[in-house]
């Protein structure tokens, strides 16, 4: 029951501040906005203040907010439809802005409770370290599997992705650029069944002052941004399968483990959750805001506005594709709850 209690809670506020997102960004805009809705299914709470209408709703798996003239042509000088393109822009990305900005704020509480910010120089090793036969302290790795890397969580994102463990470094070492190939790791099989390399050595750590502080926080939310878009990657070439992926069921069972871990654990993951709704979001996929910015951005390239009655298909149609894709992964994590 508190897994259930807690795993509403922080879905209610990852879809409150998405859809407060849109909701802000469309009333600056004077676009007139009809309903703002948490949740789906019958109205549990419900009230009217000006032109909205506010509902809280039964089942805590959504939200949305409804403009006017969203998904079909409107006469209203206010409409959604009739504002221009730019604005129309911010109002789809705003959802997917809040979500990463939350993140952001939740991750600088983490970084807030640390005592020493991470870099990318290699300080020490650990007894009978491999990598030591390439790498030396005071290395600063730029560059890991020819992936450019900004900070510490993104150099520690890059190398443990590696899978075979045998990784090319590119390091600055004594002011001059090295490339370090082949450079070997130990390897381990992780629970999922992939295999991981061992990080053999420790990154020196540094001082902390308020604009490492933020350039931390911000590197290491970018790096999380990124482990979507590469996961993504993964996924469509097939190194991972989407029995690895977890949906509405995995997801509480992980939120349940991080509360139980305490609430450092709990914050970890939620940024996590947060952030990846931020940018998936924000792909140019049918009945995602990104896919729906994707038709204003056709529209600004062939100067007219694609007809509505084909965009409302193809978002219909993309609907109703991934309401399938997420009963199938919560299929298959029932699946893995009963087998363990």
């Amino acid at each position: 029951m508190k897994t259930i209690l807690i795993t509403i809670l922080v879905f209610g506020v990852i879809i409150m501040i998405h859809e407060l997102g849109h909701f802000v960004a469309a009333k600056l805009f004077g676009v007139k906005v009809n309903e703002f809705s948490l949740g789906m299914g019958p109205a549990l709470l419900k009230f009217t203040k000006g032109e909205t209408d506010y509902r809280l709703r039964l089942l805590p798996i959504g939200g949305f907010v409804s403009m006017e003239g969203e998904n079909e042509e409107s006469a209203e000088d206010r409409a959604f439809c009739n504002k221009p393109a730019w604005q129309r822009l911010i109002v789809l990305a705003a959802g997917a802005f809040m979500n990463l900005v939350l993140g952001f704020i939740l991750v600088g509480t983490l970084v807030g409770q640390m005592q020493l910010i991470g870099t990318t120089t290699v300080a020490n090793f650990y007894p009978e370290a491999v990598s030591s036969r390439w790498l030396q302290p005071y290395d600063t790795i730029v560059g890991v599997n020819g992936q450019r890397v900004s900070g510490y969580n993104d150099a520690i994102f890059q190398m443990v992705r590696d899978q075979d463990g045998v990784i090319d470094f590119e390091v600055m070492r004594q002011g001059e650029k090295v490339l370090l190939e082949g450079v070997a790791f130990d390897t381990t099989e992780l629970s999922d069944g992939t295999t991981s390399m061992v990080l053999d050595f420790q990154f020196f750590g540094e001082e902390k002052n308020l604009f490492n502080s933020l350039g931390y926080t911000f590197d290491w939310t970018v790096s999380i941004a990124k482990q979507v878009w590469f996961s993504l990657g993964d996924i469509i070439t097939g190194r991972y399968g989407l029995n690895q992926l977890s949906g509405p069921v995995g997801t509480s069972s992980a939120i349940g483990e991080a509360a139980s871990a305490g609430l450092q654990s709990l914050v970890m993951l939620v940024s996590f959750i947060t952030i990846n709704v931020g940018v998936f979001n924000l792909l140019p996929i049918p009945a995602l805001d990104g896919g729906r910015i994707l038709f204003v951005l056709i529209e600004l390239i062939i100067r007219r506005p694609v007809p509505q009655k084909y965009e409302s298909i193809i978002h219909a149609v993309g609907f109703i594709l991934l309401m399938g894709l997420i009963v199938a992964i919560t299929f298959n994590d029932i699946f893995k709850l009963i087998v363990g």
